[in-house]
């Protein structure tokens, strides 16, 4: 009866207030997970938890019903091209991926203008070490974590699963970093020649220092790298660079294309309703399954 009346109010929505789609689809996107049932087998544990120096906050989910003992972690970055993005808008990834046996961690940070490289890192950084810290309470094993996120939080995902420096600085150590998944994330994209990255990377006076691709190591975590043909906002040659530097160091990667989605249809892809549209999240979770060495659902 409530889905009813909710699929109902969406409609309305969709017809009356449709510019909404524009404004914030991720949250429309959400909303319309949520009436399709993809909470069904997920709930919120926490919601707006302070982390961090500069006024971060974070949303936890979790499996509904989930037994006794520590739930396997995923912190998942959302994208926005640094620029924009909120932890809530989001709540069908975190849903998407507690359904399927995770405790899964959905973090703030700051964006551009109001600051530059490095800090969305930094406050990464800072959301791995409050996991660490803290996910017990919530049900969750601290030790090992994996990194997830979509477009700039793919970036954010990715770099600090192979740039130590960031969570070290934040206290943590880097070998808890078992596996990083990354939707359409930037990886090899300087020269800058794009607006976002321009005005996120611009201003670093070591360019090449921003870029995920030179920080390729023979030790790296496992990394689930996602692509499209169709993505013409981060394009294949990112993730097809990088797998391709990490093969030669004898790193293990795996890049998964799907096809002719573009770079929005990759990440809605992890929602109940869009989830015909390619096997993002089947494939996500079997690769995190594998490197968590946790069982099936």
């Amino acid at each position: 009866m409530r889905r009813g009346i909710a699929l109902v109010g969406l409609a309305l929505l969709l017809v009356i207030g449709g510019i909404l789609a524009f404004t914030s689809p991720p949250r429309l996107l959400s909303l319309y997970d949520w009436a399709a049932g993809g909470g069904d087998g997920a709930h919120q544990v926490a919601q707006g938890v302070p982390f961090g120096s500069h006024g971060q906050t974070l949303d936890i989910w979790a499996p509904a019903g989930a037994p006794a003992g520590k739930l396997p972690v995923v912190i998942f970055w959302y994208g926005g091209g640094w620029a924009k993005g909120d932890r809530a808008a989001y709540a069908f990834a975190g849903r998407a991926l507690a359904n399927e046996g995770f405790l899964v961690v959905i973090p703030d940070y700051r964006k551009v203008p109001q600051v530059r490289f490095p800090a969305f890192l930094e406050d990464g950084a800072e959301a791995v070490a409050w996991t660490h810290d803290n996910i017990t309470a919530h049900g969750g094993d601290p030790q090992p974590i994996a990194f997830m996120g979509h477009s700039a939080g793919a970036y954010v995902a990715v770099m600090l699963a192979l740039d130590t420096q960031w969570l070290t600085a934040a206290g943590v150590d880097p070998a808890i970093t078992k596996a990083a998944v990354g939707l359409s994330g930037p990886y090899d994209f300087y020269p800058f020649d794009k607006p976002r990255s321009i005005a996120a990377m611009g201003q670093w006076p070591r360019p090449v220092e921003t870029q995920p691709i030179e920080y390729a190591r023979k030790d790296a975590p496992p990394l689930l790298l996602a692509t499209s043909e169709g993505d013409t906002t981060v394009r294949p040659k990112n993730a097809n660079n990088l797998a391709a530097k990490l093969r030669d160091l004898g790193a293990p990667v795996t890049v998964e294309n799907y096809g002719p989605l573009d770079h929005e249809e990759v990440v809605m892809a992890l929602s109940r309703p869009y989830r015909a549209k390619g096997p993002v999240l089947a494939d996500s979770v079997a690769f995190l399954r594998a490197h968590l060495a946790v069982g099936g659902k």
